[in-house]
């Protein structure tokens, strides 16, 4: 990774989905970020959205290692 890398939305989901995918990618030590709108909007004091809206992304230069990881998290919830 270097200054330049771009990070691109891999997920949306529940927060409970979003961690538990986290956890798969650190297992293949693939860094992720979470964009999470209803959090932000309730600590700011308003409503931010629906909490079944969580955003996970990633580095788009880890995006092909990491489909195989969101196919098996797919298939092990039904989804």
């Amino acid at each position: 990774m270097d200054d330049h890398s771009k990070h691109v939305k891999f997920f949306t989901g529940s927060l409970i989905q979003i961690q538990r995918l986290q956890l798969d990618l650190n297992d293949h030590k693939i860094a992720s970020l979470v964009k999470n709108n209803f959090q932000s909007g309730l600590r700011s004091g308003f409503y931010g959205g629906f909490p079944s809206q969580v955003e996970l992304f990633i580095y788009q230069e880890d995006l092909e290692k990491a489909k195989p990881i969101l196919e098996n998290f797919r298939k092990d919830l039904g989804l």
